[in-house]
């Protein structure tokens, strides 16, 4: 099996991830130390929720630079994954006015959904600082993308660890108001998450600039511009896995519009579980991006069997993983809620909605593997309908009349969420099986 390359590449990656995520959660903690604990938490899950269905799309439109730049490394063709980075790079400059503007839509948006102003006025002005940082996130993924695909993975897991110490230190003083600046908030949360999206950027920049500069070929690192056929073929591959991620977020955010109708304190509980759902999915994300570049490298080498062993050895490390973490929500779900708020109503909600969590993460682990073991083999399509018909034909739909014609609340939501989830996972599984299976 291919489990200790596999285990060597994603643990770095699993930090990053972890890194990434330990960001959502710390501003989630440290705003919810403010006066009107549960309107702080919901206030600042919201925006966080609807900045992420957008700006992770973006991102996601440079997920085939995954399966381009980890096939030219494997067949020892630097001078094409250079040139994938450049036209990566240039179009998330292009994404950016457009997602920023797209994202500018929100509160007014939301105000029409129904959500109440007690929400939407703290949000706003924390969405617009989330906003401005839309650029060096973009750029980030750009240049993450690449590295990981050539095996420069350790400068990703400083660049999102260090990030966080910059995170904290920032909302510390400008939530608070403490180093000399006005305390603002959870709108300094916003200020503090963009300073620390401009370091990662830098960080990946440099490293960048490090690792190229001890390779040799005869044009350094190409004429920058733009091939509209390579911007073409990484917009055909990266906008199925971007509408994959587009329509997971966009159910968990669709989700977490739903629930702030019902008010504060569910919301917050949701917010709570959200975050520590999304926290132990970064482990199994770190390990679908390991597994993306092991099956590219294996396939440009023209070694099928191996690429079908190394998705197999990745699906199984993250089925372990969340099979733990299940178990542990299941022992620890007050305990753990306790840590975020202090009010026992937002801590009973939130255990209930853990236990839940707990029920759809083997599948959660499946699926996100899964899913980076098909990109690495190209296919970016079925991830894209398994979620399209489970989250948004299933899951929501079911979770919407147990919410609000069977009384159920945040829990019938969840109970949707969970069922979209054990069909995403089940499925990915069966196709990973057909895909390589019978050319290994």
């Amino acid at each position: 099996m291919e489990f200790r390359p596999t285990l060597r590449l994603a643990l770095p990656l699993i930090f990053a991830e972890l890194g990434w995520m330990s960001m959502g959660v710390v501003d989630t903690i440290m705003v919810g130390r403010l006066p009107n604990s549960a309107v702080a938490i919901g206030a600042t899950g919201l925006g966080q929720s609807l900045y992420n269905s957008v700006a992770i799309f973006g991102g996601g439109l440079l997920l085939g630079m995954d399966t381009f730049v980890a096939q030219a490394h494997g067949r020892d063709d630097i001078r094409d994954a250079r040139h994938s980075l450049v036209n990566g790079f240039l179009l998330s400059l292009a994404l950016t006015p457009i997602l920023m503007l797209l994202l500018s839509f929100w509160p007014m948006l939301m105000r029409r959904f129904g959500v109440s102003l007690e929400l939407i006025q703290p949000m706003q002005p924390f969405l617009q600082a989330l906003n401005w940082g839309t650029l060096p996130l973009l750029c980030y993924f750009a240049l993450r993308r690449y590295l990981q695909a050539v095996h420069v993975v350790n400068p990703i897991m400083f660049a999102l660890v260090s990030a966080n110490v910059v995170n904290l230190v920032g909302d510390w003083a400008l939530i608070y108001g403490h180093l000399g600046f006005a305390a603002m908030g959870i709108t300094g949360s916003g200020w503090s998450t963009c300073v620390a999206r401009i370091y990662m950027a830098l960080v990946l920049l440099i490293t960048l600039a490090c690792v190229e500069s001890k390779r040799r070929l005869p044009d350094g690192m190409l004429t920058v511009g733009i091939d509209l056929k390579r911007v073409w073929a990484l917009l055909k591959l990266g906008a199925p896995a971007a509408t994959q991620i587009l329509l997971e977020i966009g159910a968990f955010s669709a989700a977490t519009a739903l629930i702030a109708k019902l008010g504060p304190i569910p919301l917050s509980g949701h917010e709570i579980a959200l975050n520590c759902a999304a926290l132990t999915f970064m482990v199994p994300l770190g390990i679908s991006s390991a597994a993306a570049v092991r099956v590219g490298h294996q396939l440009g080498r023209g070694d099928p069997t191996k690429a079908h062993l190394a998705g197999w050895s990745a699906i199984l490390l993250g089925a372990g993983f969340m099979t733990c973490t299940g178990l542990a929500f299941v022992t620890a779900s007050k305990q753990i809620a306790r840590l975020f708020s202090p009010d026992p109503a937002v801590i009973r909600v939130g255990a209930t909605l853990l236990l839940v969590a707990a029920a759809f993460q083997l599948f959660d682990g499946l699926q996100t593997v899964a899913t980076g073991a098909l990109r690495g083999s190209g296919n970016t399509r079925t991830p894209m309908l398994a979620n399209l018909i489970a989250y948004w034909f299933i899951g929501l739909p079911f979770g919407y009349v147990l919410c609000f014609r069977f009384g159920l609340g945040a829990l019938g939501i969840w109970i949707g969420l969970c069922i979209g989830l054990m069909i995403i996972g089940s499925a990915l599984l069966f196709t990973w099986h057909k895909r390589l299976g019978s050319e290994a």
